[in-house]
């Protein structure tokens, strides 16, 4: 299936469930039906052309398959035959797959805070709400959250059962049921926004249909609650970070480091748009996690060149950051900007406090941290080693062949230095 192709698809899923979720009311057989749909469009579409109103064929689809359940269970199940009867009258009916499909504006919004639902933990409404809206695959989830699939695959399957026994109405929650909401949602775009800004796997290092979906649903968000500095706050972190994609990858889509990108490719509306979103927020207050982060990366792009980065403001930044989120990938960065300050000793230490975290250990961003400062303290064999496990640890290509080519590069170096090789 070709990428074009790929992109419609992830773009109709959340808007093709949200409406089948809407009129069925049973959000697991609405998924279900969508994702038979979606696979009947891959296989169909590159032989047969997409058809005029794709959307619409996915909805007539799905609710097809919905029906044929139905007829299944009605043919297998004769009891309760009132209710029965009064449910096919009403599910009888398919439109044709050429009709206009009554997608709600809000349908994605609605299934975006559906997912994050009072009935489940915090990390099941994530790895679901990652699946059904963001569309990621049980083995990403799984990786951003550092668990096997397997688990994750339990994880969603629970989560979906949970919210069909619920029988929650699909409707946009209000109030206080709403706020209990936010927390897990912010989460789950947060981390769809750096699933596709960092793909944890496979041969390229960006997908910008995730991370422009990711921005997409943060400005509805923010759309519906303005004043919220924490909505504000994530949305300028994922605009202020979007603003360096262009810069972040090479001809042949091999990584740049911030260090040494070419800031005139940053773009200049979004860093503006970012900053004022962030400034207004921090002057609201309460200060958040996300307006920190925000502020970090305002920090970064503010700066005409890599030497003129403000890192004793980032560190400061850290420090508050690490003080009110029990997060390691925190305290990692907090090490690398106390390098920058302090130098990379003051790093390393940081760096070794963090080998009994085991939400952490084993996670190749701690070996590419520590190989970084050895090769900034002079120790070109640490670094080495550390590149190389790195490399070793991580799914991404484009990541794997930085890290590998970082290693190559040193080891190269030393070879030629004199009395090198004996």
């Amino acid at each position: 299936m070709d990428a074009t192709l790929q992109h419609l698809l992830r773009n109709l899923a959340p808007q093709v469930l949200g409406a089948v979720a809407r009129r069925h009311g049973d959000f697991a057989a609405a998924e279900d039906a969508v994702q038979e749909a979606l696979i009947a469009a891959a296989m169909q579409w590159p032989a047969s052309g997409v058809p005029a109103n794709p959307r619409g064929w996915l909805y007539h689809v799905a609710l097809r398959r919905i029906t044929d359940h139905l007829r299944s269970e009605l043919a297998r199940r004769r009891r309760e035959e009132t209710v029965a009867g009064e449910l096919w009258a009403e599910w009888a009916f398919v439109p044709p797959p050429d009709a206009e499909v009554g997608v709600d504006a809000d349908d994605t919004l609605v299934l975006l805070f559906m997912c994050c639902h009072p009935a489940l933990t915090p990390a099941s409404a994530i790895a679901l709400t990652l699946r059904a809206v963001g569309g990621l695959t049980t083995a990403q989830i799984a990786n951003a959250f550092l668990v096997p699939e397997a688990t994750m695959a339990q994880r969603i399957s629970r989560a979906k059962g949970s919210i069909k026994a619920s029988g929650v109405p699909f409707s946009m929650p209000e109030g206080a049921e709403r706020a209990e909401r936010l927390g897990a949602v912010l989460h789950v775009l947060y981390l769809v926004f750096n699933e596709g800004y960092t793909s944890s796997t496979g041969a390229t290092l960006q997908r910008p249909d995730l991370s422009n979906e990711a921005i997409r649903f943060a400005r509805a968000v923010h759309a519906l609650l303005p004043e919220d500095g924490e909505v504000a706050g994530l949305l300028a972190l994922m605009l202020l970070t979007d603003a360096r994609r262009a810069a972040r990858t090479g001809p042949s889509g091999e990584l740049i480091p911030m260090d040494e990108q070419d800031r005139a490719l940053w773009d200049p509306a979004l860093i503006a748009e970012g900053v004022a979103l962030v400034s207004a927020a921090l002057s609201r207050g309460p200060v958040g996690p996300y307006q920190l982060q925000a502020a970090i990366a305002a920090v970064h792009d503010e700066a005409a060149r890599a030497e003129n980065t403000d890192w004793a403001q980032i560190l400061a930044l850290y420090r508050v950051l690490e003080r009110i989120s029990d997060n390691p990938m925190v305290s990692l960065n907090r090490a690398i900007a106390a390098a920058m300050v302090h130098g990379p000793r003051a790093g390393l230490e940081l760096v070794a406090a963090l080998d009994g975290d085991t939400r952490i250990a084993g996670h190749y961003r701690l070996d590419a941290v520590r190989a970084h400062l050895h090769e900034r303290a002079g120790d070109p064999a640490r670094a080495i080693a550390h590149y190389r496990a790195a490399a070793g640890r991580t799914a991404s290509t484009p990541e794997r062949d930085y890290l590998t080519l970082k290693a190559a590069r040193l080891a190269a170096e030393q070879r030629e230095k004199p009395g090198a090789g004996g």
